[in-house]
């Protein structure tokens, strides 16, 4: 174990590239790499800025199935993007937040209120604008009412200028609310 922690330590204190994080996916694949992916969580949580971020990097690129073992740390996870301080980790975290299951039992308030203050933020860069507004709705589409407040914040978006991504990613809330809507 000691090995691997060496290993992807000495991965992770560089720069990342294609084959780095090829191998570090196929070394995390499936049940059998669930310890390496416990050691990259735990490298995630570093001081140092370059290995945190690279791990979190890497995280992004796993399949579905792979990044789906962090489902039981999304808390923990909402807990690190709310308090993250840089922008980038904060953008991966989300990120990786928005390829977990979000329902009704793990709603968070606290969550909802940040992803619907950075949407509507002018000083976030608009990718943690984009994936706040897909989180926001992620949480919302259970409760009616909180999918008119999540439509009134987009209208509130819509004011100002906005990059090709974030009106497509209005575009695409819009249209999943619009199917709820028609579905109820």
């Amino acid at each position: 174990m000691v090995s691997i922690e060496k290993d992807m330590a000495e991965v992770h204190a560089g720069r990342l590239g294609k084959r780095e994080i090829l191998y570090l996916c196929s070394f995390c694949s499936g049940a059998a790499g669930n310890d390496a992916k416990e050691i990259l969580y735990a490298m995630s949580l570093s001081g140092d800025t370059r290995v945190s971020y690279n791990v979190l990097w890497a995280f992004t690129h796993f399949r579905r199935d792979d990044v789906g073992w962090l489902q039981p740390k999304r808390d923990e996870l909402i807990d690190r993007a709310m308090a993250e301080s840089h922008v980038g980790k904060r953008r991966l975290i989300l990120t990786l937040l928005s390829r977990l299951d979000f329902d009704v039992a793990g709603f968070r308030s606290d969550f909802l209120d940040f992803c619907l203050t950075k949407m509507l933020s002018q000083v976030e860069p608009y990718g943690v604008r984009a994936l706040s507004l897909r989180l926001a709705f992620a949480q919302c589409r259970w409760y009616p009412e909180l999918l008119s407040e999540l439509e009134s914040a987009i209208d509130m978006m819509e004011s100002a200028p906005l990059s090709p991504g974030l009106k497509s990613a209005i575009k695409d809330i819009r249209c999943r609310v619009s199917q709820l809507n028609k579905s109820k």
